[in-house]
């Protein structure tokens, strides 16, 4: 059973090593050593890097990062970085890139950039004299919030603007300070957060003073200031079109496969079982990107799948249409992403990686991400209406099952060039990895 523990945090790295080690890993304190302290940097500047990222950091954990080429945007060509554990998703965009590119490539545009943050708070008086407070205030809370926003405002940005909303229909009381920024290349969330608890401090401070209140009315009552990962006007589109004739998948005519592909796009647009599964194969290509380019996908996840139910029921975030003999397909999502500020300026990899796409500025670096999800789109859905999706994804996945089952280099290549020719499966491979390491024996 293992015990509580004061003071972790103040431990060193190698003190709650072994605390670890000898709390949780009994009879296997060698093994669990070692593997927590082979992924350490042995560049320590690098490692205290990595260590000051987040607290109570013991090791490092890794993700693939891979590169998918021949991405044509807005007819600049792009090689496109992805950090990602699932095998087949960066050869799905790359194949989808190769087949786009001699195709007139990914259209991509930003129809607009406004984030959002809240002050929620509760009040229980008349809402006309709380309407009429907050018109009076409201200046007030732009000028207070002025010694954080001026650097942005220099630089084109700031608060749009801010209402009161009265949501006492939903919840009795309730009300809120619902604001609207632009920040440029900067994600925003910390600039965003800061004019909230500004804005929380002057309601309150103005609130205490007002004339207009009675002794009938409550004070107002601050819940909480916070951003919203709900971005609906911070949306990006992505598109590829091209005649149907063109689209012909070997002894499948480009009627046919437009046909069906289109039939695969309308089922995700009224099934959800169906809509949740192919908004995560989009999502397999946004979050790839935004991990390699230092962004939060936790909040891009969040507030996509937000998007995707804002008209009443879960529907697929890509849309496919033929018209006049022209076959289009495109994505429509909300990104709120920086190039700027966080880790963009701190991991090594995450420089790279925006040297690599050509130091996008926040609105390029959407288009991109943008046309990643639907290229991850087009490949998964191509390879349903077509092969199956176990045939390519299987290829991709079998060196993950010859390394679970330890294959050494000569059993890897042998079993590389016998699966060309055979149908993958996990029981296949097992199978054949027994009978060549049987026959080894024989010998």
């Amino acid at each position: 059973m293992s015990k509580s523990i004061s003071g972790f945090s103040k431990m060193s790295k190698s003190q709650k090593i072994d605390w670890i080690v000898e709390t949780f890993f009994k009879n296997y304190e060698e093994t669990a050593n070692q593997i927590l302290k082979q992924y350490l940097n042995s560049d320590t500047k690098l490692q205290q890097l990595h260590d000051e990222f987040i607290e109570n950091t013991i090791t490092n954990y890794y993700l693939p990062f891979g590169i998918a080429p021949n991405f044509l945007i807005n007819n600049k060509l792009y090689a496109i970085p992805m950090a990602i554990e699932e095998s087949s998703v960066v050869a799905a965009a790359s194949n989808a890139a190769k087949f786009w590119l001699d195709r007139g490539g990914f259209k991509a545009e930003v129809i607009s950039t406004t984030k959002v943050g809240q002050v929620h708070f509760n009040y229980n008086g008349d809402f006309k004299t709380l309407e009429t407070f907050f018109q009076d205030i409201k200046p007030k809370l732009l000028l207070d919030a002025k010694p954080i926003t001026k650097n942005m405002e220099k630089r084109g940005g700031g608060i749009i603007n801010i209402e009161l909303r009265n949501k006492t229909k939903d919840l009795e009381n309730y009300y809120q300070l619902h604001a609207t920024f632009e920040t440029l290349d900067a994600m925003g969330a910390n600039f965003i957060n800061s004019c909230l608890e500004q804005f929380a401090k002057t309601l309150k401070h103005e609130a205490k003073h007002y004339n207009g209140f009675t002794k009938n009315n409550s004070i107002v009552d601050i819940i909480m200031s916070i951003l919203s990962n709900y971005v609906p006007e911070c949306v990006v589109r992505a598109e590829v079109s091209c005649e149907v004739d063109n689209l012909s998948q070997g002894n499948i005519s480009g009627e046919e496969f437009v046909s069906k592909f289109i039939q695969a796009v309308k089922i995700a647009e009224i099934e959800t079982y169906r809509a949740v599964t192919h908004n995560k194969g989009i999502m397999n290509g946004v979050d790839a990107v935004i991990l390699a380019t230092g962004n939060d996908f936790r909040a891009i996840e969040a507030g996509v799948h937000a998007y995707a139910s804002k008209d009443g029921t879960y529907s697929s975030l890509t849309h496919a249409t033929i018209e006049d003999g022209i076959f289009k397909f495109w994505i429509e999502i909300p990104l709120a992403i920086g190039t700027v500020g966080g880790l963009t300026n701190l991991h090594p990899l995450v420089r790279l990686a925006f040297r690599l796409l050509g130091k996008p500025n926040a609105k390029e670096l959407m288009e991109i991400v943008a046309v990643a999800g639907l290229a991850q789109n087009f490949a998964a859905l191509r390879s349903l209406t077509t092969t199956g999706i176990q045939q390519g994804h299987m290829k991709m996945h079998l060196m993950n099952i010859l390394n679970q089952f330890g294959a050494n280099a000569v059993e890897k290549e042998k079993l590389v060039t016998f699966f060309k020719s055979n149908p993958i499966s996990h029981n296949a491979v097992v199978e054949a990895i027994e009978n060549l390491r049987k026959n080894n024996k024989s010998d």
